[in-house]
C-alpha cells in the first residue's frame, strides 16, 4: 500500500513528465521523455494493484491517476498529429521557414523584406492582424489582444528604445520564438 510520501513522489514525477512533454512539443527537448513516462506508468500500475484503505490516500491516488490518463491522451493525440504532419506549431514553423526561403534572394546579404500583411479592419493595423494571427497559430490566447493594448505595448517599447538609442527609427515586426508570437523591434537604417 502506498504511503503519503510515495504518492507525493509520484505526483512530482507526473508534474516533471508534463513539463518534459511540453518542452519536447515546443522543440526545447530533442527526444520524447520515455524513461520518465515508463517510471510513472510503472508506479501507477503497481499502486493500482494494491488496496488503499486510507480514504484520503485513495482519493489522492485516484486524482493523480486521472491527471495521468488525461495527459497521456493529450500526448498521444499530439504525437499522432506530429506523425501525420498536422501539428499546428510544427506546420506554422514549416510555413515560416518556407516563406523565409522563398523570400531570401540568392547571394544577398540583406535581410528579407517583410511579407505583405493582411488587410486590416477599421481601427486595426496590419501589425495587429499579423500578431493576432501568429498568436492564434501558436495556440496562444487571442481574446485579450486588442489594437489599443498592442499600441500601448509598442509605445512603451518605443519610449524604452528612445531612451536607450536616442532618436533612431525602429520598425516593429512579428516573430515566433519557442512557439510563442512576439513583437520585435529592429533599427531602420538611415538613408
Amino acid at each position: 500500500m502506498p504511503d503519503e510520501e510515495e504518492l507525493r513522489a509520484l505526483d512530482v514525477k507526473l508534474k516533471q513528465l508534463k513539463l518534459d512533454y511540453e518542452r519536447y512539443f515546443l522543440g526545447g527537448r530533442p527526444r520524447e521523455p520515455v524513461v520518465l513516462r515508463g517510471e510513472v506508468a510503472k508506479l501507477v500500475a503497481i499502486y493500482s494493484n494494491q488496496a488503499i484503505t486510507n480514504i484520503g490516500l485513495r482519493f489522492r491516488f485516484s486524482s493523480i491517476c486521472s491527471r495521468y490518463q488525461a495527459h497521456k491522451r493529450q500526448w498521444l493525440e499530439t504525437l499522432r498529429q506530429i506523425e501525420q504532419g498536422t501539428y499546428a506549431r510544427h506546420r506554422f514553423r514549416a510555413d515560416l521557414h518556407e516563406r523565409e526561403r522563398t523570400e531570401a534572394p540568392e547571394g544577398s546579404a540583406s535581410p528579407p523584406a517583410p511579407a505583405a500583411a493582411p488587410a486590416a479592419g477599421p481601427g486595426q493595423t496590419p501589425l495587429y492582424e499579423e500578431y493576432r494571427s501568429a498568436r492564434q497559430r501558436c495556440g496562444q490566447d487571442i481574446d485579450s489582444v486588442t489594437p489599443a493594448a498592442l499600441e500601448r505595448v509598442i509605445a512603451q517599447q518605443r519610449e524604452t528604445l528612445r531612451q536607450k538609442f536616442g532618436d533612431a527609427e525602429f520598425r516593429f515586426r512579428v516573430v515566433v520564438e519557442e512557439g510563442r508570437a512576439k513583437i520585435k523591434a529592429s533599427r531602420v537604417a538611415a538613408s
